[in-house]
C-alpha cells in the first residue's frame, strides 16, 4: 500500500499526463486540415504501471498517433479526437477528486 506522499506522487504524475493529453488532442483538432499531419497521442499508462512497479520515475511520452492517413496524407479523425478529450476530461476530473481525497485525510489527521 501506497504511503500518502507517494499517493499524492503518482497522482500528481497522473495528472499532468491528462494536461499533456489535452494539449495533444487540442493541437491535433487544430490541425484537423493540415495536409500531412500526424496525429499526437500520449501515452502514459504503461510508463506509470513500470514506474510504480519499479520504484522508479514514470515519464509521459508524445508519440505520433498509427491512424491510416486519409488523401491528403493527415491522419486526424476528429470523431477519435472528440472522443479522446471526453475521456481525458473524465479522467481528469477523477484523479482531481482523488487527489483532493488524499488532502482531505492529510488535513483531517493533522487536525486530530
Amino acid at each position: 500500500m501506497a504511503s500518502a506522499a507517494e499517493a499524492i506522487g503518482i497522482l500528481q504524475f497522473a495528472l499532468n499526463a491528462t494536461v499533456t493529453q489535452q494539449q495533444a488532442t487540442a493541437n491535433n483538432i487544430a490541425n484537423l486540415n493540415v495536409p500531412g499531419y500526424k496525429a499526437e497521442k500520449v501515452s502514459f499508462q504503461s510508463s506509470l504501471a513500470n514506474a510504480i512497479q519499479s520504484g522508479g520515475s514514470a515519464s509521459v511520452t508524445v508519440a505520433q498517433e498509427q491512424l491510416l492517413p486519409g488523401i491528403s496524407g493527415n491522419n486526424v479523425s476528429l470523431p477519435t479526437e472528440t472522443t479522446l478529450m471526453l475521456k481525458n476530461n473524465l479522467e481528469n476530473q477523477t484523479l482531481d477528486n482523488a487527489l483532493s481525497g488524499q488532502f482531505t485525510i492529510i488535513s483531517d489527521a493533522l487536525q486530530a
